[in-house]
């Protein structure tokens, strides 16, 4: 499992969407003027966003997967040891 916390890519993220959240604010009062390529800018960004957060849950995802087998795992190997001790305590 990945340790959790903020990493270089999420600061870079956030970064960006407060760059992204200026530039919308100067944009709309008129202190920026841009071609019309560079003003669909923010939503390729935000899209990109989007992706980096289905991806992080998808990860977490794949870990509570994890969490889950490794659950399982554990229990039999207790009902396994528990087995083992009625089996060579009983005689």
């Amino acid at each position: 499992m990945n340790k959790r916390g903020m990493n270089f890519w999420d600061v870079l993220a956030w970064i960006a969407l407060a760059i992204i959240v200026i530039w919308l604010i100067l944009k709309s009062f008129g202190f920026i003027n841009t071609p019309l390529w560079l003003e669909y800018t923010p939503i390729y960004a935000a899209v990109y966003l989007a992706g980096r957060a289905i991806h992080k849950i998808d990860n977490v995802a794949e870990d509570v997967r994890d969490l889950r087998k490794f659950k399982n795992e554990t229990i039999n190997q207790v009902n396994n040891l528990r087995l083992n001790c009625v089996k060579n305590h009983s005689k």
